[in-house]
Parts: structure tokens; C-alpha cells; sequence
């Protein structure tokens, strides 16, 4: 998923992680009925798995809760919303014409990067339509607010602009650490005029997750496709966290244009692209010492 120069030959991965090295934890609101107010949403953690719907224990009656890791694409929660309530699969993604959600002019009525991570409440009688607003109501209130917007301008940006990024370094980021150091890539790419060339955004377009990339996939025509298309995408690529909306806003110092990581723990930022293709050969080795499935990764000339 990590970034690179479009590649001569075929290639299995464009310097990207393992998706095993994701954070696996999940913060949940606390127990009872709690309602998803400023001070009472909680960021779920992104994870492999999450229990989609579970009752608070020890407690009075009260409502189910649906969790929403960070990073999630509006297909997932879609899917998590029809289980949570029980309906047919399909249900959810359909209601999204019909649901009234407050979205900004730029998103063209796509939700996308707007179903704000968080652990919501099922009330008696919730409808995919109530779900959803709640979620792009709470991310309305998350990202319209003075920080974020004082933010988006100093980095010359709208707020969708700001959630598309945010999303980006959500899919990408190793970890909570390395958030600010991403956004300064993509900033700088998009400042010197480089193709972001990111296989998260490819992999949004493919509708797959995959450590894995070829010659093939770059070439494909789509505009999430950042080997082919100057800029950012159309729109955001999951369902941002505060920490990746944060890491927008105020991104780490630096001239980094390309990173790897190389192991869980180990991502190497540089804006040599030399010292970058040593990084890669030492990714190359780590995970080809895990088995023989492991391919190696091709990292061409600029």
C-alpha cells in the first residue's frame, strides 16, 4: 500500500505492509445507554473482527451497540447495519437514496468517509436510515468543527478534501505513529506534482484488500487508480478515524516521499529514492523468509 513509481515489469507489491500488522483492539463506549454526544462517542480501534451486535450485561435493559472499526469502507458498514438489524443483505446500501443524510455538495450523495468510526447505539426500532444518519451526523459534528476547518485551511484544503486524505492514511498507515509522517507524503507528493500512487486507492477501485499489486492492476482505467491519475481521488477510500483526520490537519514535519514497512514496527520514511529501494530489497527479504508464497517486490527506476 505504500507508495512508489509505476513499475517496468510485474510486481507483487508496491512497498506495501502486511495487513497483519494492523492495530487488532477495540474501545467500546461504556456499559449502559449511552448516546453518542461529543463527549460520549468513543473511536472503535480498527480490527480483523468485531462483534457487530452485543448487549450490555449486568445492567438494565438498554440498547444494542454497533461498532464500526476505523477504516471501513461503506460496503462493510453496509453490511454490518443489515445484520445488526436484521435485514436482508443489500438493505442498507439501498436505503442510502431515501435516508435524508447531511453531506457535503462535493461528496454527490456518497457516504463514503462520512459513517464515522464509533460504537453506536440500536435503539427500539432503528432503521438503516436512522443508522446512517446518526453516523454521518457524529462525523459532521467530528470534522465541521473550528480545529478541523482552521486546519484544512492552513493546509489549503475543504473538509472533503481533508476526509479523502484522512481515509488514505487510515488505509495506510502502519500505525497510530506513523499517521502524521503518511500525510506529509501525500501532501508532498500532491506538491510536487508526483502521482500519489497508492494501492489502497487501488485496491478501492478493485473492490479488494490485498498486500499484493501487479503491473496489470496500475494500468486498469478507474479514477481511484493513483498510478494513472494525477490527484486525489474522487472520494475518500474508508471511513477515517479522528487520528487520521487529526494527522491531516497537522502533519509531520518532513520530505518524505516514500515509505515501506519493512516489518511490523518498522516503516522507513525517505526522499532518496536509492535509500528507498534498499528499504524495499530489506522488506523483499523479511517477507520472503517467511515462505516461499511470499513475492518479492520490483522496485523500478523513477
Amino acid at each position: 500500500m505504500q507508495t512508489n513509481t509505476p513499475p517496468r515489469k510485474p510486481i507483487r507489491r508496491n512497498a506495501i505492509r502486511p495487513r497483519s500488522i494492523r492495530r487488532k483492539t477495540i474501545r467500546l463506549t461504556r456499559r449502559g445507554r449511552l448516546l453518542l454526544v461529543a463527549a460520549g462517542v468513543v473511536v472503535a480501534g480498527a480490527a480483523v473482527t468485531v462483534p457487530l451486535l452485543s448487549l450490555v450485561h449486568g445492567a438494565p435493559a438498554g440498547p444494542a451497540t454497533l461498532v464500526i472499526p476505523e477504516g471501513w469502507r461503506a460496503s462493510q458498514v453496509y453490511d454490518a447495519v443489515d445484520k445488526a438489524l436484521d435485514l436482508p443483505v443489500g438493505s442498507t446500501k439501498r436505503s442510502v437514496g431515501t435516508a435524508g443524510l447531511h453531506l457535503p455538495g462535493d461528496a454527490g450523495g456518497n457516504p463514503e468517509g462520512y459513517l464515522f468510526p464509533a460504537t453506536y447505539p440500536l435503539e427500539k426500532g432503528a432503521t438503516p436510515q436512522s443508522v446512517l444518519r446518526f453516523m454521518v451526523d457524529t462525523a459532521n459534528q467530528r470534522f465541521d468543527g473550528a480545529p478541523v476547518a482552521a486546519g484544512a485551511q492552513r493546509n489549503a484544503l475543504n473538509v472533503h478534501q481533508a476526509v479523502t486524505i484522512a481515509s488514505i492514511v487510515q488505509a495506510e498507515a502502519a500505525d497510530k505513529a506513523d499517521m502524521g509522517k503518511v500525510a506529509r507524503v501525500v501532501f508532498n507528493r500532491l506538491q510536487s506534482g508526483m502521482p500519489l500512487q497508492m494501492d489502497s486507492t487501488l485496491n478501492y477501485a478493485l473492490n479488494r484488500t490485498t498486500v499484493d499489486t501487479t503491473l496489470n492492476d496500475t494500468r486498469i482505467e478507474n479514477p481511484y487508480n493513483s498510478y494513472q491519475r494525477m490527484g486525489l481521488p474522487p472520494t475518500p477510500i474508508d471511513n477515517p478515524g479522528e487520528d487520521a483526520m487529526r494527522a491531516v490537519m497537522n502533519p509531520t514535519p518532513g520530505n518524505w516521499l516514500y515509505f515501506v514497512t519493512v516489518k511490523p514496527g518498522d516503516t522507513r520514511f525517505t526522499a532518496d529514492y536509492a535509500e528507498h529501494q534498499r528499504n524495499v530489497a530489506e522488506f523483499n527479504a523479511v517477507r520472503n523468509s517467511k515462505g516461499p508464497q511470499s513475492q518479492p517486490v520490483s522496485q523500478p527506476p523513477r
